[in-house]
């Protein structure tokens, strides 16, 4: 199984970005698919993740409004549209995937798959 993510990138504040993770070796559509991210010195956080056929979304509350989470089954990849970037929104960012939302609700994440990571910086 791999997850590749790509998109990662430097912008400035107040700019766009979109993710992309690519996966292979799994049926995607049977796997609830997510973002993590983790900044320097911190833990590594739930940002978005979403259900099997995209019915069921679930946000960390400080990118609500400001990112979207969206994927498409037919081509077995998962997108995160970053928009209204902060400083406080660095970190790489991780995809992952799942058997169920309650996989990545949960305290201590159950996680099948995890990609490498790609960078997003954003600069004052």
């Amino acid at each position: 199984v791999q997850l590749q993510a790509s998109g990662g990138g430097l912008v400035q504040v107040g700019g766009s970005l979109r993710l992309a993770c690519a996966a292979s070796g799994l049926t995607f559509s049977n796997y609830v698919m997510g973002w993590f991210r983790q900044a320097p010195g911190k833990e590594r956080e739930l940002v978005a993740a979403i259900s099997w056929s995209g019915g069921s979304i679930d946000y960390l509350d400080s990118v609500k409004g400001r990112f979207t989470i969206s994927r498409d089954n037919a081509k077995n990849t998962m997108y995160l549209q970053m928009s209204s970037l902060k400083p406080e929104d660095t970190a790489v960012y991780y995809c992952a995937a799942a058997l169920t939302m309650g996989d990545f609700l949960r305290r201590d994440y159950d996680i099948d798959y995890w990609g490498k990571g790609t960078q997003v910086t954003v600069s004052s």
